[in-house]
């Protein structure tokens, strides 16, 4: 059975790629809300996207950060990065933008979103949570590389201690 992880990702720029990654089947995620389930959570206000947030991230055994070219920006993700680091839930970053979306095309390199992410002790997320860039000349490489080690670089997701 696949290991169960919760997606973090920019959903309007990102869905695509994401469903890419998900249907690899390497790894179990949450179910993708389509736009209509999301704007119906959205337009609820932010308590109730948090406890969305939660409850999905709940049970996972980790938290996955798919990141592509505008997802360091996207305040939901830097919630849901915090969120999984306040809770010691393993984390690790997969960028995705050399994926190709609905149209073919691919996307540039986006920050790295846990180094978005502050410490109360000084230093960010960043510094302790590896961020993986695949490689690959194409989209088809990308894939491929993406679907031979997710598993591995799930492994390897930052487990904060004490």
């Amino acid at each position: 059975m696949a290991r169960s992880v919760f997606y973090s990702f920019h959903y309007d720029k990102d869905h695509w790629r994401v469903q890419q990654v998900m249907k690899m089947g390497a790894l179990e995620g949450q179910a993708i809300l389509n736009s209509q389930e999301w704007e119906s959570v959205k337009r609820q206000g932010d308590a109730a996207i948090k406890k969305w947030i939660h409850d999905q991230m709940a049970y996972k055994s980790a938290v996955v950060v798919l990141v592509g070219a505008e997802t360091a920006d996207r305040p939901w993700v830097r919630h849901e990065i915090a969120y999984a680091w306040d809770n010691r839930k393993p984390l690790v970053g997969v960028r995705i933008h050399g994926l190709a979306n609905n149209k073919g095309c691919t996307a540039s390199q986006g920050a790295n979103p846990f180094s978005k992410v502050s410490l109360k002790g000084g230093g960010t997320v960043g510094d302790y949570v590896p961020l993986y860039t695949p490689s690959g000349h194409n989209s088809q490489a990308v894939y491929a590389d993406i679907q031979s080690k997710m598993t591995t670089w799930v492994d390897s997701a930052y487990k904060r201690r004490g």
